[in-house]
């Protein structure tokens, strides 16, 4: 059985999809956990997740909504992006006292030319209106209207998501600690979200992949200044720069190997992005970023990702994430893994002990 089934329910805990920050669930985990349960039986689903990928959420709310027997969702801590897509599969939505849900337009990173860029922004659009039509049915609103509290990024208590039509109502009990997830990423999260991501490292600022550090460490040595004259001790501090600069080359050519084989693995094909994502915007190793990409859904053709990386390729990219850095808004324009975990088992004991 899915690790996501304990005790007749379904606990929703994590990342919606392999996106990168924790735990994480699918919905062929969710497909098949329903099938267990039975179809014509009663369901809870309890949710806490930061969000994810738009598909994997999209794939959880049909596999809910298909469900024949009664669904109910308990809204645990957070319902975030992807997640408040699948909350609203529930024949009943229950936000539970400090949790909060979250509903914003779909975004994306990627490569390429202007054009690829348009394309990108053009499906941004589609992926948008269908969310929104999936928020509308439940509450009531317009399409339109909803468009306006996804482009503001809404947050919700219990009290405003009963109020706006997201939820059926808000209980009193407890809520559970918040999923692992980098709440820095939303522009609009509570300040203590944001403080919980970055002392939880949770947060983009956290840390920094290998690529990351040796770019600095190359920006640092372009800006030193250049002399004429050997110095005193002039030996020794040449000693210790040739050692450094090997160390530095030795860090830059295991980054490229560390980004060819990720790119070049079986499991990369038909997950070009996911692939890219790992390889480029975090420190994942090879080995667990295969394990990554084998368990996630396949969304692309068959072909892998350009696996030829030039040698100046990981550094330069990395080096351009830095430059771009202290200009970058929440978003961030660097990503990474977190060492943070969920035990769904252990959670899910505590709280019918509670």
């Amino acid at each position: 059985m899915p690790d996501i089934y304990h005790g007749g329910e379904l606990l929703l805990y994590g990342d919606v999809g392999a996106f990168g920050w924790g735990d994480y669930f699918t919905s062929a985990e969710v497909r098949k956990a329903l099938a267990h349960h039975g179809g014509d039986n009663p369901i809870t689903v309890r949710i806490n997740s930061g969000g994810g990928y738009v598909r994997e959420g999209n794939g959880c709310f049909n596999a809910l909504r298909d469900h024949k027997g009664k669904v109910t969702i308990y809204v645990e801590a957070m319902a975030a992006s992807a997640a408040s897509i699948i909350a609203m599969a529930g024949d009943e939505i229950v936000i539970r006292t400090g949790a909060e849900m979250m509903v914003h337009e779909p975004w994306s990173w990627g490569e390429g030319n202007a054009k690829a860029f348009r394309d990108r922004a053009d499906k941004l659009e589609k992926d948008a209106a269908a969310i929104a039509a999936i928020y509308a049915a439940r509450t009531g609103k317009t399409q339109e209207e909803i468009l306006v509290l996804m482009e503001a990024e809404t947050w919700m208590n219990g009290k405003e998501a009963v109020e706006l039509g997201f939820a059926s109502s808000a209980e009193g009990n407890l809520a559970e600690d918040y999923a692992p997830f980098n709440y820095c990423l939303y522009r609009n999260a509570p300040e203590e979200l944001k403080n919980l991501s970055k002392n939880m490292n949770w947060s983009t600022e956290a840390q920094r992949s290998p690529a990351a550090s040796v770019a600095q460490q190359t920006v640092n040595q372009e800006i030193q200044p250049m002399t004429t004259q050997p110095a005193a001790g002039a030996d020794s501090a040449n000693s210790t720069t040739d050692q450094t600069q090997a160390n530095t080359d030795d860090a830059q050519t295991a980054e490229r190997e560390r980004i060819g084989k990720i790119l070049n693995c079986e499991e990369a094909t038909g997950r070009t992005e996911l692939a890219k994502y790992l390889a480029f915007e975090t420190s994942t190793s090879f080995e667990e970023a295969q394990k990554v990409l084998a368990k996630a859904a396949k969304t692309e053709g068959t072909e892998k990702p350009e696996g030829d990386v030039p040698n100046t390729q990981a550094s330069a990219y990395e080096q351009e994430r830095l430059r771009s850095s202290n200009q970058a808004s929440n978003y961030g324009s660097q990503k990474t893994t977190t060492t943070a975990s969920l035990n769904r088992a252990d959670i899910f004991a505590a709280r019918k002990q509670a």
